[in-house]
């Protein structure tokens, strides 16, 4: 007769520490700089921190009624917090402020389409993405 293995305690967690840790060192597995020249190689041009001031700041047309600008929930000082339409306080978008802003790709990347498709009513470019990220990382 074979011996069979019951999972104990330590193998189980040891199976669990094996997905947790990899998942929780995502949370912090970029940097605003590495974002830049990521999204400045897709565009094929430097991010520009002058052109995204621009664009944080102005009145787009074409997404919803209620979210016409970046400035609708993250306030023309990215240096403060911002309310989103719910209520709820959103830290400061400087990562000079706020040094965790801008280390999880995932939340970037889910952040920017649902805030570009709420205020364009389409994804932002990676032109667009590189100049904000240029523009917030240079306060």
């Amino acid at each position: 007769m074979k011996p069979t293995l019951k999972p104990t305690l330590l193998f189980n967690l040891l199976i669990a520490g094996a997905f947790i840790v990899p998942m929780a060192s995502q949370a912090q597995d970029t940097s605003p700089a590495a974002l830049i020249e990521t999204f400045s190689l897709e565009a094929g041009r430097a991010g520009d921190a002058t052109a995204g001031q621009a664009f944080f700041l102005a009145t787009h047309s074409g997404g919803k009624p209620d979210t016409p600008s970046c400035t609708t929930c993250h306030t023309m000082d990215p240096t403060k917090n911002g309310q989103a339409r719910t209520g709820k306080v959103i830290e400061p978008m400087a990562s000079s402020v706020n040094p965790a802003r801008f280390t999880d790709s995932g939340k970037i990347t889910k952040w920017f389409r649902r805030n570009c498709n709420s205020v364009l009513g389409r994804e932002c470019t990676p032109g667009e993405k590189a100049d904000v990220l240029a523009w917030l990382s240079s306060l």
